[in-house]
């Protein structure tokens, strides 16, 4: 992960590193290359988010299109995932890239399904044994 300072992800993408998907289930059988691919969700850790899903700028809705109103920054609604994160998402979603001989996935933010974050993941309640 040396590189992926050079790597930009755009918009409302999240960057990917799916989880080794053994040919193998949980009692030990082999199972064909073909038989992971009809699974319809992946899950995998966020290496790298977007800034998010960008806002359009109210001075291009203004009566008068031909003031100049300068230089603004791009605004964005910012994204759920985290670098860090655990995502489960839609695997038809998913577009596969290769980045220094690894393995990536480029996921957009609307088919991330779910996202587990180890530090807001609140203490248990005590069980008591009434």
């Amino acid at each position: 992960m040396k590189g992926l300072s050079s790597i930009v992800v755009i918009g409302d993408r999240v960057l990917v590193q799916p989880d080794d998907e053994e040919g193998r289930t949980k009692v030990g059988l082999y199972l064909p290359p073909g038989a992971m691919e009809k699974e319809s969700v992946q899950s995998g850790r966020v290496v790298k988010v977007g800034p998010g899903t960008p806002v359009p700028d109210n001075a291009e809705l203004d009566d008068e299109p031909w003031k100049h109103h300068g230089h603004r920054e791009a605004r964005f609604i910012p994204m759920q995932a985290r670098s860090g994160d655990y995502a489960i998402f839609l695997r038809k979603a998913a577009v596969e890239i290769k980045f220094e001989e690894t393995r990536y996935l480029v996921v957009p933010q609307g088919a991330l399904l779910v996202l587990i974050r180890k530090d807001n993941i609140p203490d248990a309640p005590p069980v008591s044994d009434d």
